[in-house]
């Protein structure tokens, strides 16, 4: 079995780029260390029972503060992606099986840290022919059997296109369905060389079109070098497809190898994003630059759930 590529290896073949001096983070990017006895819990029970949490394994910055507040990120699947996406942290290598008792031992641990609402994500898993989708569809279901209330968000890869393993989800009946835009077109071969933008529009507009419909919700990053005409022309592509949710965030470099961030976009700015696109018609922006699509999820769509 193929041992995991670190980030070095994967990104050694791209054209090398002029070394830029460090940059200094401005002072509304601030994350305060804070290792609270329910941080350490729930890093313990993740632990103990084999699973995998996105706020770890793409060294989110809001880990901290949503480990206090006993949450977590779920990441199925394994931690080896298939995909090498220029800005994320999670390892590229090819993925160690496929671990069917991985939905049963999550909800077991959703009900021992009595949880009310989840959020599962996934690593890119190209090497199954469905992507994984029966593993989420399988996950949604044992945790509506161990707690028939519990709210649940996905949010998915783009399974290769597949339309039939974005049903196997839909199928499940997930509260929300998220899948991540990630960056503005032009971008795309650049920061997520594999995957392509008129894919993961379909995929939200094939979400909104589902009965009965969950959320639809997107996100992306700034400060990888996209202008302002882009962003408003990506709010635009977005809302045609149904979807009702965004979240914006400033694009945080993981390590040295990772993209450089272009710059830091201001809150003022963030704000403004807000606007252009609640104006658009949008039921919720989540704007800001330690906004994280998963940070505070069901905050930002209780009204819209509780709607449908």
């Amino acid at each position: 079995m193929q041992q995991p590529i670190d980030n070095k290896t994967l990104l050694a073949g791209a054209p090398p780029k002029p070394k830029k001096t460090s940059r200094r983070l401005p002072p509304w990017i601030k994350v305060k260390a804070n290792f609270s006895p329910k941080y350490v819990r729930v890093k313990d029970i993740l632990k103990k029972n084999n699973l995998h949490s996105v706020c770890e394994e793409a060294a989110c910055p809001n880990i901290r503060e949503c480990y206090g507040e006993g949450t977590a990120t779920f990441m199925i699947l394994g931690n080896h992606c298939t995909r090498g996406c220029r800005f994320c942290n999670v390892k590229t290598a090819v993925p160690l099986g496929l671990d069917r008792e991985e939905p049963e031992r999550l909800a077991k641990v959703v009900g021992e840290l009595d949880l009310k609402q989840v959020v599962v994500t996934s690593v890119t898993r190209d090497d199954l022919a469905d992507g994984g989708a029966e593993i989420f569809a399988e996950t949604i279901k044992q945790l509506r059997e161990k707690d028939p209330d519990v709210k649940v968000e996905v949010l998915v890869p783009d399974f290769g296109g597949n339309p039939d393993a974005v049903n196997t989800v839909l199928d499940a009946h997930p509260d929300v369905f998220a899948h991540n835009v990630e960056t503005v077109a032009r971008l795309y071969r650049h920061v997520r060389p594999g995957a392509e933008l008129a894919r993961s529009l379909d995929i939200l507009a094939q979400a909104h079109k589902y009965g009965p419909r969950p959320v639809v919700k997107t996100g992306f990053m700034v400060g990888l070098g996209e202008t302002r005409e882009e962003i408003v022309e990506l709010f635009r592509q977005i809302r045609a497809t149904g979807c009702d949710i965004v979240t914006v965030g400033q694009y945080l470099r993981p390590s040295g190898v990772h993209l450089e961030i272009e710059r830091f976009v201001t809150p003022e700015e963030f704000e403004e994003y807000a606007r252009i696109g609640m104006e658009m018609g949008f039921g919720h922006v989540e704007s800001g630059p330690m906004v994280r699509s998963s940070y505070k999820a069901f905050s930002q769509s209780k009204d819209l759930i509780d709607d449908n």
